[in-house]
């Protein structure tokens, strides 16, 4: 069960905001084995104030386009993986709705299955 945390710059459409909500969704299906079902997401928008980041950290040139996802998952997947969502995730943003590869940055947040309530104040999966 992943919660996805998108955060962006303010000012984009509710289509581009879509797109990019449905390309880390179809990436997390196609390399991380979540279900297609399995889709529970939180898009933000923020002002240049509430959106700060390095344009160059480790060499690689941000623009104010950038696209921060967080993911919350469960514990247990492997480095290739990581490594095949981190691409997948950055192509299909890329294609749609057009985001640079560069503006693109994603960090993994692995918990334990007993940290997880889907509803009704159970730990469905401890």
């Amino acid at each position: 069960m992943p919660l996805v945390r998108i955060s962006l710059r303010a000012g984009k459409p509710a289509a581009y905001r879509a797109a990019v909500g449905d390309a880390v969704h179809r990436a997390m299906v196609e390399t991380m084995n979540v279900p297609a079902k399995d889709r529970f997401q939180v898009i933000t928008e923020h002002d240049a104030a509430g959106l700060v980041y390095d344009p160059s950290y480790l060499d690689i040139a941000r623009t104010d386009e950038l696209v921060v996802v967080q993911i919350t998952l469960n514990a247990g997947r492997t480095l290739e993986m990581k490594k095949a969502l981190y691409a997948r995730i950055a192509e299909l943003l890329s294609t749609s709705p057009g985001v640079r590869p560069e503006d693109v940055l994603v960090s993994l947040v692995e918990v334990t299955k007993e940290n997880w309530s889907f509803g009704n104040g159970i730990a469905q999966y401890a």
